[in-house]
């Protein structure tokens, strides 16, 4: 193992800090028009009239699109959604019109000439006001929407998706419980963030092949989708991906492609580009989605924890899309890593007039496991436990059962007890969670564990192609996206660790371009490295067989006596014996001229093994492949009089399974980290009674800042996955999973109020202490 483990340089890092590497917005050859939208100021209204007349007045105008009902619905799981709005609109910052023009300063200055006239109607600004049966139906026809996926809607409501957990038998489990605690929580949507905005190009050639750019985490789904949505051959539509600056789940559903796609048609094919503005970003589209939880918790005295009755409420915004697979996620790994035998969960995806939402790192987890593990820390109160104890105590091991009653193993399941104990040494929790630093301040520990499985299609696979150089060097094209999380470097370094070469030798092909390209189902859910890595080491063996297949036709030995490595295929117990890579790669050349073999081309692919759909009555059924756990801590000043906090330090140890590359592994946690900590503190959209968005710029939604960033720990167990590669795990979302629990119990403790809320801001803690007053 002498390339595996190690902090090697991304593959795409001199391009990076150089400045050039190339995004979509800078992709950009021959003459294009370009799109600008206009977008609803209102979160639920009529659309009264439009008048464009003035617009059409703009010299160099080439189009306005406007939504009508022979436009296709759309969305991933349900097609409830028109990619312009017709009739009326359901959130602020939905598409009404588009315009297409020369340029981009005349088409804004044409949409901002488009006057719409709206009556505006009822807003339903949560969960809780969309399930009150005098409720505006945001979606009348939602029983005769056409459903893709495996969606559970409830006609004539305002949910659109049920996910059910029913395990065990929740009377036993109440007569078990010696104490019982209930809590509430709830949260608002908020954004993504990325550094690059949204884009994407369209253009339609004259044989009728669409091609489109587009910053997306699934450019084979873009693919898919614009064939169901559009009845397009799929053969026809080539999708290119180059790096994208930052998804994070918001960059996988498909929504401004169909808005380049649209504006290219209605130019006759001609190439179209739209590049959402920072507002539009975070207005338009898609969000992190809110929650409103309750939990039940039931335990013995001694803190086993005998039922767990749970609600949740996801706020999946104006449309289902992506916000069902949510809420389904939050469904399956309720309860945390806790082995509960009696569970009854119900996750509701539910129609609001805010903005739909979208996976976000963590797919669901961070949110259920932010009310779960404020009520573990509620019981360990009520139970006079120490919290890490508690969670010790109940920890999920071999031999227990998911909610969803999938038995758990060594290689599925991991080490959580290690990861509390490696944890509660990194933060010498035997000092106690809080100490006086004087008559103001104070210094607290907050703690959290968390776990996650990726529930994707059971279906979703991964291919890699590989192709060899004349020099014996070798190509590597996955459909892996380079969003940040250098998996593709990761790749690098498994195909020269099988391959016995160096790793400068690989070159890897960053580009997605879906008819040349392997496909990869979506770069997201922490899955890259886990099904890639599979297919990889595949393809590898199959280049190592056509090699050994061709040394041993002219060394004259069995393929069982060669081995590859060093850059050379040799005999085993005689290396001396053997011929260079760059010599057998692309064929070999006798002395006399006879040549046997040619360039060899491996490839590998993987599909997910053993995976189900959930029964939609009890929840049974193996949505992942392995769940990952990790535990969490936050340390915070705090200054009682103002209710302000400085971050100081933040801690996870996550059983990875195998390192595969240590910075780059430490640096997915961190940056994860950090932004568990922005969404737990300050991260939000705050809506009027309208449901405008009253923050939609960087200046009023504000992650954290340079300098901001508490001290970062970052600590691994390894227990290895058998079938990972090299054991290894997913591990892009787990350090961000446990931050907001860890942080509102953190700031619990030290303003000695329970704050079930997010964000973390100083406000809300003065409101809940005057409350209490």
């Amino acid at each position: 193992m002498n390339i595996i483990g190690k902090s090697v340089i991304r593959k795409d890092a001199f391009e990076k800090v150089t400045g050039r590497a190339k995004y979509t917005a800078d992709e950009l050859t021959g003459p294009s028009l370009h799109a600008k939208m206009v977008t609803s100021p209102y979160g639920h209204a009529k659309i009264v009239s439009i008048d464009v007349s003035e617009a059409n007045k703009v010299l160099g105008v080439r189009a306005i699109l406007l939504g009508n009902n022979e436009l296709p619905l759309t969305g991933e799981e349900i097609r409830d959604r028109p990619p312009i709005a017709v009739g009326k609109v359901r959130y602020n910052g939905e598409p009404v019109a588009l315009v297409v023009a020369d340029t981009p300063v005349i088409a804004k200055k044409a949409a901002d000439l488009i006057n719409v006239k709206y009556e505006p109607l009822p807003v339903v600004n949560s969960p809780t006001e969309a399930l009150k049966p005098d409720a505006p139906l945001l979606h009348e026809n939602l029983a005769s929407y056409e459903k893709i996926g495996t969606a559970y809607p409830v006609p004539h409501s305002n949910i659109s998706n049920v996910t059910k957990i029913r395990k065990g038998n929740m009377e036993k489990g109440w007569d078990n419980s010696e104490v019982v605690i209930e809590e509430s929580y709830r949260f608002s949507p908020s954004d993504h963030a990325a550094m690059e905005t949204r884009s994407a190009t369209a253009e339609i050639d004259p044989e009728g092949y669409i091609h489109i750019t587009t910053s997306s985490q699934a450019p084979f789904m873009v693919k898919r989708l614009l064939s169901i949505y559009f009845q397009i051959d799929i053969g026809k539509i080539v999708v290119e991906t180059p790096f994208v600056g930052g998804g994070y789940g918001g960059k996988a559903p498909i929504q401004w492609e169909i808005l380049a796609y649209l504006a290219s048609m209605a130019v006759g094919g001609r190439k179209v580009k739209i590049v959402y503005t920072r507002e539009e970003d975070l207005l338009t589209a898609p969000c992190k989605v809110g929650l409103e939880a309750k939990v039940k918790l039931g335990c013995t005295a001694n803190g086993m924890i005998q039922a767990a009755e749970i609600l949740y409420l996801f706020d999946g915004g104006a449309y289902s899309d992506k916000a069902i697979d949510v809420s389904r996620a939050g469904g399956v790994d309720c309860i945390g890593p806790y082995n509960i035998e009696n569970v009854w969960c119900d996750s509701f995806c539910v129609y609001t007039n805010h903005p739909y939402g979208s996976p976000f790192r963590g797919f669901g987890h961070s949110e259920v496991l932010f009310a779960f593990e404020r009520t573990m820390d509620r019981l360990a109160d009520k139970l006079g436990v120490d919290r890490l104890e508690l969670r010790k105590r109940n920890a999920i091991l071999p031999g227990h059962t998911t909610p969803t009653q999938v038995l758990l193993n060594k290689s599925n399941v991991g080490n959580l007890p290690a990861c509390i104990e490696r944890l509660k040494e990194m933060i010498h929790w035997e000092q106690g969670q809080i100490q006086e630093i004087d008559e103001r301040r104070v210094r607290v520990k907050g703690i959290a564990c968390s776990w996650k499985t990726s529930t994707i299609d059971p279906d979703a696979s991964s291919g890699v192609i590989l192709t060899f150089n004349p020099d014996g060097s070798v190509n590597l094209m996955s459909g892996v996206v380079e969003i940040g999380t250098g998996t593709k470097t990761v790749l690098a370094q498994m195909l020269a660790q099988r391959l016995g070469i160096g790793i400068d030798k690989v070159h890897v092909k960053m580009k997605i371009q879906t008819q040349t390209t392997p496909e990869h189902w979506k770069t997201v859910a922490s899955r890259g490295t886990f099904m890639a890595g599979r297919a990889l080491l595949e393809a590898a063996d199959d280049v190592i067989r056509q090699i050994k297949n061709i040394a041993a036709c002219v060394l004259r030995v069995s393929t069982e006596d060669l081995e590859v490595a060093y850059e050379r295929v040799f005999v085993r117990d005689d290396p001396k014996i053997g011929l260079d890579l760059k010599d057998v790669v692309y064929g070999y050349k006798f002395p006399n001229g006879n040549s046997i073999g040619g360039q060899i081309i491996g490839h590998g692919n993987y599909i997910l093994r053993r995976m189900t759909s959930l029964d939609p009555e009890t929840g049974a059924g193996r949505p992942g492949p392995e769940w990952t756990v990790a535990a969490h801590a936050v340390e915070v000043e705090y200054d009682k009089r103002d209710y302000t906090y400085k971050l100081i330090q933040a801690v996870t140890v996550v059983d990875i399974g195998a390192v595969l590359n240590l910075m780059t592994a430490r640096g997915q946690v961190m940056g994860a980290m950090s932004m568990g900590l922005a969404s737990a503190g300050r991260e939000t959209f705050v809506f009027d009674e309208l449901g405008r968005v009253l923050n939609p710029q960087l200046r009023t939604y504000r992650p954290i800042h340079y300098g901001e960033n508490p001290n970062y720990q970052v600590d691994f167990v390894t227990t290895p996955q058998i079938d990972g590669p090299y054991g290894a795990r997913g591990v892009g979302e787990h350090g961000l999973l446990g931050m907001p629990a860890a942080l509102a119990n953190c700031l619990s403790i030290a303003a000695d109020v329970e704050l079930n809320e997010l964000p973390l801001t100083p406000e809300l803690i003065w409101r809940y202490k005057g409350a209490k007053v």
